[in-house]
């Protein structure tokens, strides 16, 4: 796809011999495009929302907020916080959870904890990894198939695989992420889950000075200050309690080539930094239109950014 862009911008600009956009250069302008039209895709939902509650758009082939949906979705992911200690977990990022966030949609908090202790065993990886405890109670303490399995030592989380294959003192893991003895873990019951209310660090303060309204383990909360997530009641404050459902930024598209004797480059996609863009093919003419606007710009020529201006105008206006 980003290919195919490039292409069309080339085009376009030798066409009236207006200059050449350096790889390097395209890449910079392909990121800031493909960012604006990430951008413009919540504020079109909006748009798609409010007109249907106003009755003035179609449903079935002519709804609008459904193809905007399954796009913004496929930049939805969810992911484990990172524990910080003192109920405070970072917020997603590149270091953490390898993409940063753009909107935090919701704060997901497992509260109720079955069973904790150190693993006194270890198992081959292969067939099935295994969490070992001689002191254990798995089976008395109500543990079942799909609850979370923390390893509060490393961070590591699995689940559990099997209740067939487990004792009282073993439980069949998805991963194995006990190879060395002793590690702490903590289990978490994997169906009870509370949506953490977001307030202001201001608010928080307040909340906490009553007993009727300071935030619960069924009601939780969570306030955030720049990367640093804090939840309320300070009971929740361990790995693995806290998932976050938010939006990440898409991938920095990159255009990655091979340079000939004579320096013209050939597009490689085999290159290990090549990266295409994240969006829709549909969305390939204005991608283009927008990044021969910021040629227009880069080349100073008017012409060439009005072209691209123009043409995603009437784009947007079909």
């Amino acid at each position: 796809m980003i290919n195919e862009v490039r292409n069309t911008v080339l085009s376009v600009l030798n066409k009236n011999n207006y200059g050449y956009i350096s790889p390097s250069d395209f890449n910079l302008f392909a990121e800031n495009a493909q960012m604006e039209i990430f951008e413009d895709y919540f504020k079109n939902y909006n748009k798609a929302i409010n007109a249907e509650n106003a009755r003035t758009v179609g449903s079935d082939y002519a709804e609008i907020e459904g193809p905007i949906a399954e796009t913004l979705e496929g930049f939805l992911v969810t992911n484990y916080l990172s524990h910080l200690g003192s109920n405070r977990y970072s917020a997603p990022s590149l270091t953490t959870t390898g993409d940063d966030d753009y909107y935090i949609l919701k704060m997901l908090c497992h509260t109720n904890e079955l069973a904790n202790g150190t693993n006194t065993g270890t198992t081959a990886p292969s067939p099935t990894p295994f969490l070992i405890d001689s002191t254990a109670t798995f089976l008395s303490d109500g543990i079942s198939v799909g609850d979370i399995v923390v390893n509060t030592t490393t961070g590591v989380i699995a689940y559990v695989l099997s209740l067939t294959l487990s004792t009282n003192t073993s439980l069949a893991l998805t991963a194995n992420i006990f190879t060395t003895a002793p590690n702490g873990y903590i289990i978490l019951k994997v169906s009870v889950v509370k949506e953490a209310d977001k307030v202001s660090v201001g608010k928080i303060t307040m909340l906490n000075a009553s007993s009727l309204t300071s935030p619960t383990e069924f009601y939780p909360s969570y306030t955030l200050e720049e990367d640093t997530i804090k939840l309320f009641p300070d009971t929740i404050d361990a790995k693995g309690k806290v998932e976050c459902v938010y939006f990440r930024y898409p991938k920095t598209p990159k255009w990655t080539y091979i340079t000939l004797a004579n320096g013209e480059p050939v597009f490689d996609q085999s290159q290990p930094d090549y990266q295409d863009f994240e969006l829709p093919f549909s969305d390939n003419y204005v991608l283009a239109m927008k990044i021969l606007q910021y040629c227009g710009i880069s080349i100073r020529e008017t012409e060439v950014a009005q072209f691209g201006m123009v043409q995603e105008q009437q784009n947007n206006q079909q």
